[in-house]
């Protein structure tokens, strides 16, 4: 598609009319709906609900839309939508890595277009008292579906050479150790502003520097007290059995980990991999599956104009790909049961 072009292309308004939610400016807004290519009628799915941003854009493209947020707010936030979209949306609370099994239980094996915005959304950033947030104090929870283990748990339990891998793997923290170590010297710590002068105080960081260094730190702790990693990898899998042939799938993420993951499948799923690299050797036997999508389409990253109205756009990255006719790598079946 010619959006897909190059990284930056300007791409035009196709839903001009549409008004954005302040709430949450979704991010390559215009790019994504290019890459689902809608038609009328179309069932198309918005996996990570949030504040609906995309969602809106696929109704106004005139599709049908499912969408998904594993987050109760969201879902209660999104009442009003449902009653103004006359029929054509319906709003599912779960996760999105399990998004075949709950169409499934709807009825619904197939449909024409799957978007994921992985990671935290600008409402739940904005909301002090979900602990997502270093800018704003409140209770150190940072949990999606608001059950299990909350960060201020995992970070008041865990030894200190667990939580400097997760900084480290999750946040690209270089000094992992140091945060660590200064993390369990301070606990029990139970507000997001407690976290964060830690972090502060352990990286030496002047007060009015410019990029605040809590902001790895709570990235990564975010990411895995989520488990937002497995449950993008499961999503992907699914979005594969779900999408008939000709679907298109739209990936948005922030993060380098979540865009590797999204990159690598598509190029596996591709056949990308088949003849190897001086990197990654081809396999020694022969690749029984056909491809499960075709070329992906070049990655899309938001123009200057974006990144001056939505400062959060400046690290999204967009992979879209076209499912063909293969048959999916696994059945839900077997995904279940894993």
């Amino acid at each position: 598609m010619g959006c897909h072009e190059r990284e930056g292309a300007q791409v035009t308004d196709l839903s001009p009319g549409l008004p954005r939610d302040p709430r949450h400016d979704p991010v390559l807004r215009e790019e994504v709906i290019a890459a689902l290519a809608i038609a009328p009628g179309e069932r198309h799915v918005d996996a990570t609900f949030g504040a609906g941003g995309y969602t809106r854009a696929m109704l106004a493209a005139g599709a049908d839309v499912i969408a998904c947020d594993r987050d109760p707010d969201a879902i209660a936030g999104g009442q009003a939508l449902v009653e103004e979209a006359g029929g054509k949306l319906t709003l599912i609370h779960g996760r999105f890595g399990e998004i075949d099994r709950l169409l499934a239980e709807r009825g619904i094996d197939a449909v024409d277009g799957i978007t994921f915005d992985i990671g935290v959304s600008s409402m739940q950033l904005d909301q002090g008292e979900r602990g997502f947030s270093f800018q704003k104090d409140g209770p150190l929870d940072m949990r999606m579906a608001q059950e299990g283990e909350s960060a201020a748990d995992w970070l008041n339990r865990a030894d200190e050479t667990e939580i400097a891998d997760v900084l480290f793997h999750y946040g690209d923290e270089r000094q992992s150790r140091r945060v660590a170590r200064a993390i369990v010297a301070a606990r029990p710590l139970t507000r997001t502003g407690e976290l964060a002068t830690v972090i502060r105080k352990a990286l030496r960081h002047p007060p009015g520097a410019p990029k605040d260094p809590s902001t790895k730190s709570f990235q990564a702790i975010r990411i895995h007290i989520n488990g937002e990693l497995d449950e993008l990898v499961a999503g992907l899998n699914a979005a594969e059995r779900l999408l008939r042939p000709g679907g298109r799938l739209a990936v948005v993420s922030f993060h380098s980990t979540e865009d590797r993951i999204v990159k690598n499948f598509l190029r596996e799923r591709s056949g990308g991999d088949a003849a190897g690299s001086r990197h990654r050797p081809a396999p020694t036997t022969p690749l029984a599956r056909a491809a499960t999508f075709e070329t992906p389409a070049r990655k899309v990253r938001p123009g200057k104009a974006e990144e001056a109205r939505n400062p959060r756009a400046r690290s999204a990255t967009l992979r879209s790909a076209i499912r063909t006719a293969a048959p999916a790598h696994s059945t839900m079946k077997e995904a279940m049961s894993c």
